[in-house]
């Protein structure tokens, strides 16, 4: 490869707000979008919430001149919503389903039946392996109250395990996506501090767009007004997010966003605004390399995060197991009443009262039993998130005992090596 190699991508990323006979203007919205990425011909469009098979074909069929490879995430009961358009040849795809979700019986809210994922694309681009991911995570739906916060927290530790197993023949990774987290939040930390990845907004040369980043605002007539109400600026929950590895060095060169309408039809293309960013990969000398050597001070960020994520997932599987201890109690009475219920039904006594009672008692212990092994279920999961969690922070204790140590997504990859050198 030589000296001066210089790689520009163009990426495109848009939560396209696409629920069948809910969505407002949907039709005319995905119509809209066609005709925007055939006009910009990006290298890759990463959407998410294109919830209807209907719509992805339609742009399968309407993007194939510009984007000839292309792929539907199908997952859960209504699907993932992830889709892809690429401008490159597709060399490998696959997906990893969320194992936690939010709780089925919140059907109003609904993510339960999408199935959340994180779909990968692996792309080969002049002697550049580009691993692309695209998700969508769980919404926050009360953000003072937020009952799915372990449950996100969760994801954000999966998604970031998923791209740190599947990135290492990668020279650059990038993850685009409705993440439903302010750049604050832990579970944002937790991507940036364990994977190493850089926000475009923050890293870019040149913003274009609304302000503070943001990708739901005020000014978008398909946002609940309410809701931002906290927020004058707006919300920034989507993301270009991304790190280069192996000799390379990536750059943002320009990040612009949509800014609530569209100048010629006056309404925009979604509920979140659409994010398109230049990224730059080129080769950089070994001593210019980001994965230098970080000691133990500029580890404290990460084991605060670990810490705060261990945390938070440990109070959400209490909760879990409380809800459980609560089912199986519900269970027990049911039974009890069951029997009650045979006995009198038996004897003759209270006949037809029994009979009346037992359709509601049955459908009491059904209910229940789902209700039990859902939150053991659940449980279990967040469980399994907090043991890799612990495991992680006993080795970065081992590393600070034995002084410093490379970060290549820190901990882990050391060890790797270390194998390897065997």
């Amino acid at each position: 490869m030589k000296p001066n190699f210089s790689l520009r991508l163009r990426i495109f990323n848009l939560n396209c707000w696409g629920i069948p006979y809910l969505s407002k203007h949907r039709a005319d919205r995905m119509k809209r979008l066609g005709d925007f990425l055939n006009k910009e011909s990006f290298d890759l469009a990463l959407l998410e919430e294109v919830w209807s098979e209907q719509d992805f074909q339609y742009l399968r069929r309407k993007l194939s001149p510009t984007y000839p490879a292309a792929h539907h995430f199908r997952s859960g009961i209504i699907g993932s919503g992830l889709c892809v358009f690429s401008k490159h040849p597709i060399q490998e795809l696959t997906q990893h389903v969320y194992t936690l979700n939010g709780y089925p019986y919140m059907i109003h809210h609904g993510d339960w039946f999408s199935g959340k994922a994180v779909g990968l694309l692996v792309l080969h681009l002049s002697g550049v392996v580009l691993n692309a991911y695209v998700t969508h995570l769980h919404a926050e739906y009360n953000r003072r109250k937020d009952i799915y916060l372990a449950h996100r927290v969760a994801q954000a530790w999966e998604l970031a395990q998923f791209i740190h197993h599947t990135s290492k023949k990668a020279d650059v990774v990038l993850l685009c996506g409705d993440l439903n987290m302010h750049p604050e939040d832990l579970g944002c930390c937790l991507l940036k501090e364990w994977i190493g990845l850089r926000d475009a907004y923050l890293e870019t040369q040149d913003f274009k767009g609304s302000e503070e980043g943001s990708t739901m605002v005020p000014k978008n007539c398909y946002v609940n007004q309410q809701e931002l109400k906290p927020f004058p600026f707006g919300i920034r929950i989507d993301y270009v997010l991304y790190k280069a590895v192996s000799g390379f060095y990536i750059s943002c060169k320009s990040l612009e966003t949509t800014t609530g309408y569209d100048p010629h039809s006056g309404t925009p293309l979604s509920d979140h605004e659409a994010l398109m960013a230049t990224l730059c990969v080129r080769q950089s000398p070994p001593q210019q390399n980001p994965s230098s050597t970080h000691g133990p001070a500029e580890r404290l960020p990460l084991m605060s995060v670990l810490r705060e994520a261990w945390t938070e997932l440990g109070l959400g599987m209490a909760q879990a197991r409380w809800w459980a201890a609560f089912a199986s109690y519900v269970i027990g009475l049911g039974l009890l009443l069951l029997a009650l219920l045979c006995v009198l039904a038996a004897g003759g006594e209270a006949r037809e009262a029994a009979i009346l009672l037992w359709t509601p008692n049955v459908g009491l212990l059904l209910w229940a039993g789902a209700f039990y092994l859902f939150h053991v279920q659940e449980a279990n999961g967040l469980y399994s998130a907090q043991a890799e969690l612990q495991h992680v922070l006993g080795r970065a204790r081992e590393a600070q005992d034995l002084g410093p140590e490379p970060q290549p997504a820190l901990l882990l990859g050391q060890q790797e090596r270390n194998n390897k050198e065997q």
